[in-house]
């Protein structure tokens, strides 16, 4: 079994800035995918950003200049700056991480979610 924990989130004020994490324990072979996904009331959960494990990275153009996804494999963790922080950023923010197993076979999990909300 393989759990994730997220923090480091928060009320900031528009045009401020957060830093969240994720860390990932349990029976891990390899993490291969990391993602920060968000959910704002009433809307569907939309990625945010990603990075594999080779360090390649994609992310929504709502956050293109103002986020940056980065991974610490050694720690089995990851991290997403949020920098330029607007109102409509408020969400609940969920990690996601493909994992790798001992036996080869992957498996998707999700963290607990924290919720962000930028507000004066």
């Amino acid at each position: 079994q393989v759990q994730l924990v997220e923090s480091g989130g928060g009320l900031v004020q528009p045009g401020g800035s957060l830093r969240l994490s994720c860390a990932a324990s349990g029976r891990i072979f390899r993490i291969n995918a990391m993602a920060w996904y968000h959910q704002a009331p009433g809307k569907q959960r939309e990625l945010v950003a990603g990075i594999t494990n080779s360090g390649g990275t994609n992310y929504a153009e709502f956050v293109k200049g103002r986020f940056t996804i980065s991974r610490d494999n050694a720690k089995n963790t990851v991290y997403l700056q949020m920098n330029s922080l607007k109102p409509e950023d408020t969400a609940v923010y969920y990690c996601y991480m493909r994992v790798l197993s001992a036996g080869r076979a992957e498996y998707d999990y999700w963290g607990q979610g924290t919720q962000v909300t930028v507000s004066s």
